[in-house]
């Protein structure tokens, strides 16, 4: 029996992958498919570190930088989804308008605390922030979520007011209502990237699933979890 093929991902697309691996699975059966989801952060560090998985499944910066790096295979990736930054408060709380960027700006500088988690759309957050002059003002009130956790889980819980995260990771959650997606002059949108990993011993089963995840008949699963296809 062939060896499980082991994907890492970023908490971003933990469920989207988990779908779409649910899918590829009712045409081959027989195929063993182990997900991990962790913070995108750590993912990267285990995969440089030399931990053997078959796919390393990131935002394309990340991945890059291990093809770079020589831990993904050069000409292996295929962007997979593209994902926008949608904000949320604790459920019941008053809603913010959001429908603008002036808007937007105003329910930051009103929110108590504010939370966005560190991957790749926190440090377009924060840039934007930078922009709008407002980065020292809210300093003090800035909740960065570990690697991992959900910003939306703060939310629930009363410990962030007004959060920011990938549509995709608010959009299950319980004790939160999410307000919508950033006005699109303003949205952050993130790709994320598939690549067959250099530890790999099973190349060619790698290969037919990423070639999968990229298919059109795997558009209307992406939709259901918030993200849209990357080609």
């Amino acid at each position: 029996m062939a060896s499980p093929i082991r994907i890492i991902s970023s908490m971003a697309t933990k469920q989207v992958l988990a779908d779409l691996i649910a899918l590829y699975r009712q045409v081959h059966p027989d195929t063993v498919i182990e997900l991990e989801s962790v913070g995108g952060v750590d993912a990267a560090k285990r995969v440089q570190a030399g931990e053997a998985f078959d796919i390393v499944a990131l935002a394309s910066n990340a991945v890059d930088q291990l093809v770079a790096d020589g831990k993904v295979v050069a000409g292996s990736t295929v962007e997979v989804v593209r994902s926008g930054v949608a904000l949320a408060v604790r459920s019941g709380a008053p809603h913010p308008d959001i429908d603008s960027e002036a808007a937007v700006k105003h329910a930051v500088l009103a929110a108590r605390t504010l939370g966005y988690s560190t991957g790749p759309s926190g440090v377009q957050l924060a840039k934007l922030f930078e922009r709008w002059g407002i980065a020292e003002q809210i300093k003090d009130r800035i909740v960065t979520a570990p690697p991992g956790v959900p910003v939306g889980s703060l939310v629930a819980k009363g410990e962030v007011e007004l959060g920011f995260q990938q549509l995709s990771e608010l959009m299950s959650l319980e004790g939160i209502d999410v307000l919508g997606p950033l006005p699109a002059d303003i949205q952050i949108i993130t790709t994320f990237s598939a690549g067959l990993a250099t530890a790999s011993t099973q190349p060619d089963a790698v290969r037919a699933l990423l070639a999968f995840l990229v298919s059109p008949a795997t558009a209307p699963t992406k939709q259901r979890n918030g993200m849209e296809a990357a080609g």
